[in-house]
């Protein structure tokens, strides 16, 4: 992959030119990588790219890697809103804008607002989306809800921090060298959620949907509070390793 990376080449053009020759250059390029790789850096910073939902996104130490799990999340919102939908969608937290943008690719009609609280990683969601033409995203500077005045949405997506402070699993190849802010939420993983589900009800439409990324043993205090915010239909969806990822929900009548 590096060497692919470096040469500028496709799969099979790596296959079918084996034999070729590398030059002093690119073989330096390819043993300082190799050298970090070693070190435990992900490959998708090395290269500076990740797929996702069968696009390439570019991503920096400033941003999370998209993972594959997350498709989940992207797939569970496109099955609430119709194909030829003109709906309002908000995604909360957007990094690399993977969700926001995959979301918009496949419904072309609706208008989707991505927040984060990096003017980095914003800068970055927005090279995506020109890189890959999607122009239905408008990209804003918030924490969260805060620069969102009274907007309301159909639809509020997140793929928010859910790692425990102290998770030992952040030490891990790979996890250290992505941004923190990213990724620890609090001593039980749960601060942001809550700051999202509490907040929700005063940006959705009547009988709207929010839906959560979160941890493999956060699903049953997610639905509670949910339950409490006045969510009903509330439901967790299991991912590929058969884990519940992502809890949807619809806005109740009775919501606080």
């Amino acid at each position: 992959m590096l060497l692919r990376h470096l040469g500028h080449l496709n799969d099979a053009e790596l296959i079918t030119h084996s034999q070729r020759q590398v030059n002093d250059d690119l073989l330096c390029s390819f043993r300082q990588l190799t050298e970090k790789r070693r070190e435990g850096q992900p490959v998708a910073y090395l290269t500076g790219r990740k797929e996702f939902w069968s696009m390439e996104f570019k991503v920096t130490p400033d941003t999370l890697i998209p993972r594959p799990e997350t498709e989940l999340l992207v797939e569970t919102a496109l099955s609430v809103i119709e194909k030829n939908s003109e709906s309002r969608v908000l995604d909360l937290g957007t990094g690399s804008g993977a969700v926001a943008i995959s979301i918009a690719s496949e419904r072309p009609g609706v208008k989707v607002v991505a927040t984060d609280d990096s003017k980095t990683a914003l800068n970055i969601a927005r090279e995506n989306a020109q890189r890959l033409n999607v122009a239905n995203v408008t990209f804003v500077y918030s924490d969260w809800y805060e620069s969102l005045d009274a907007s309301q949405f159909e639809l509020i997506v997140s793929n928010p921090p859910y790692v425990k402070a102290n998770d030992p699993h952040l030490e891990n190849e790979g996890l250290k060298f992505e941004p923190v802010s990213a990724l620890v939420s609090g001593p039980d993983g749960l601060d942001d959620l809550k700051k999202i589900i509490i907040k929700a009800g005063h940006h959705l439409t009547q009988g709207g949907w929010l839906m959560v990324e979160h941890g493999h043993d956060q699903s049953e205090q997610v639905c509670v509070l949910l339950q409490s915010c006045g969510f009903k239909k509330i439901n967790s969806i299991k991912d590929l390793n058969h884990n519940p990822r992502v809890t949807i929900a619809e806005l109740g009548t009775d919501h606080v």
